[in-house]
């Protein structure tokens, strides 16, 4: 199930953003979280963070970024991540499917996202969970840490 973040979440989402196997994927360059507590409390306010976990346990992240106006049928689904303790085993689809049944339920008509093209892992599960390439966002991501950047896919999925 996927509920919204709390302030008790701070370390798991602290852990899933600055991850080693996950922060390239992801917004936020790497920092500690004295840097990253305000980012995650302005996340809280704006109420977009979610977590997914079974049995009570955290298993993966995302935020849900409404759209407004022409486009408020629209969700962004961003920073999606799985714990590496929990990668491989189908969580992704998983948490994929779950932001799906949310979004039906309170109106979407639309899901979509930004993928790194060479995030092969994510474009796999994304395809698997319904969602369908639209184009490329090319220099989309800047890493700084990296003094790159690197394109994007964009993908969605219909309700």
């Amino acid at each position: 199930m996927i509920r919204h973040a709390t302030s008790s979440d701070f370390d798991f989402i602290y852990e899933l953003y600055m991850h080693p196997l996950i922060n390239p994927c992801l917004l936020y360059e790497p920092m500690d979280a004295q840097h990253f507590h305000p980012i995650f409390e302005e996340l809280l306010s704006r109420q977009v963070l979610y977590v997914y976990e079974l049995s009570d346990v955290p298993v993966g992240m995302c935020k849900l970024v409404p759209e407004e106006h022409r486009s408020a049928h629209v969700l962004y689904i961003g920073g999606i991540g799985i714990h590496p303790s929990f990668a491989g085993k189908g969580h992704g689809v998983r948490l994929m499917e779950e932001i799906k049944l949310f979004a039906d339920a309170e109106g979407y008509k639309r899901l979509e996202l930004s993928v790194a093209t060479i995030n092969e892992t994510a474009i796999h599960v994304y395809e698997r969970a319904g969602f369908v390439k639209e184009g490329i966002l090319r220099n989309y991501t800047y890493l700084a840490s990296e003094n790159k950047y690197i394109d994007e896919i964009m993908m969605s999925c219909l309700l």
